[in-house]
């Protein structure tokens, strides 16, 4: 199925050329029969075509069932919207199968996929792609963020360490109550931090993309990973505008052809990829993709929401950790970190440089919660 997609489907619309699902090059679609969605710069339908707009509806819908599809193929499990949405009386070729299906989130991570989509929607609708790229255009330039984790971890042999500025979680609530993003990202540079992370979700984390821009604009010298939940090449471009030098790619949300396109999307721009993976099946899929630099490995169950960092080792055990290493790949070890038995753990285990957030944010004294978490002042 990868690489090459037929889908099948009568409709009186005429057709709008696309590439893909989200301007994937590598995938191929009946012309004749596949209306132009979830392009990347969207086209106005004329407001005089009222039925053909519903139809582009079903259309939209049955897309994105398929998109469950070729995921579900891969393993993955998080739904990319709910299975419920086409118009009133519609009768195709998704709806008996999925009648039946709760509309409810499996799970937290879920939950968030499915308000992102309706979030980006709605963001792209306010910001076409084409602006994005006139910003672009006179961007300043990204940092090296992987050669940042690089020097790092040859200057002080401990992980490189991404900080991450975050208010809040799902799990766990408001972290920090004197929440100042551009204060706490001064605090963690001055401690030693390689890079930091900054959460863009507001409606999860409390977090946003205006964080991401004041620490960019205040001078913070440590190259910036946008955590966001990233389901549209879009949201790479609009990170890119914001300051990003690197972004979080999920491969529990996003089929192959996805991360490769998006791969693409970052070297383009200038953006390193942070692929994230929780499981043996997500680490082989990702480990053949040409052209990962960093891969995360989150110690957290996405079922559970149970931390476990023995998962770290697990991954990089055996034939996985000798293609880590042909590939000089940098493993980044995330969650559950919080003692220096901890890191050295992962260390040791093959990880390069950590993602740490509630262990250090939580502090009082940021700086000393980097020094507690790796037994040693690590500041410059």
């Amino acid at each position: 199925m990868e690489g090459l997609v037929f889908l099948k489907a009568t409709s009186r619309i005429p057709f709008q050329s696309v590439p893909s699902f989200n301007h994937r090059p590598n995938l191929i679609i009946h012309r004749s029969n596949f209306p132009g969605i979830r392009a990347q710069q969207s086209e106005a339908i004329s407001p005089k075509r009222g039925e053909e707009e519903d139809a582009l509806k079903v259309k939209e819908w049955e897309v994105g069932m398929f998109q469950n599809e070729v995921a579900a193929s891969q393993g993955i499990r998080i739904r990319r919207r709910p299975p419920s949405g086409p118009p009133m009386h519609y009768v195709g070729p998704f709806e008996f199968r999925l009648q039946n299906e709760g509309n409810t989130p499996r799970n937290i991570l879920e939950e968030i996929i499915w308000h992102k989509d309706v979030e980006v929607s709605q963001m792209k609708e306010k910001k076409p792609l084409a602006s994005l790229k006139k910003f672009i255009e006179n961007a300043a330039p990204t940092r090296d963020f992987v050669g940042a984790l690089k020097a790092a971890h040859s200057r002080t042999g401990l992980p490189g360490l991404i900080a991450e500025v975050k208010k809040a979680s799902p799990t766990r609530g408001i972290l920090r109550e004197d929440f100042d993003p551009v204060e706490i990202a001064r605090a963690y540079e001055k401690g030693g931090a390689a890079c930091l992370s900054v959460l863009t979700d507001e409606k999860y984390f409390k977090g946003s993309f205006e964080n991401l821009e004041a620490i960019r604009s205040a001078g913070v010298k440590c190259p910036l990973l946008c955590k966001e939940f990233v389901i549209d090449a879009w949201q790479i471009y609009y990170a890119r505008i914001k300051g990003a030098d690197g972004i979080r790619l999920i491969a529990a949300v996003l089929p192959d052809l996805d991360i490769r396109y998006m791969v693409k999307i970052c070297k383009m721009l200038g953006l390193a990829a942070l692929v994230e993976v929780h499981d043996e099946r997500e680490m082989d899929r990702v480990l053949g993709i040409e052209g990962i630099e960093l891969i995360g490995i989150n110690n957290r169950n996405l079922k559970t929401f149970e931390l476990d960092i023995s998962n770290t080792k697990k991954l990089l055990e055996g034939e996985r950790g000798k293609m880590v290493r042909q590939k000089d790949i940098i493993v980044v070890g995330e969650s559950g970190l919080f003692t220096p038995d901890h890191v050295a753990y992962v260390q040791e285990a093959g990880v390069k440089a950590v993602l740490v957030g509630e262990s250090i944010v939580t502090q009082r004294d940021l700086g000393k919660g980097i020094t507690r978490l790796f037994g040693k002042d690590i500041s410059l």
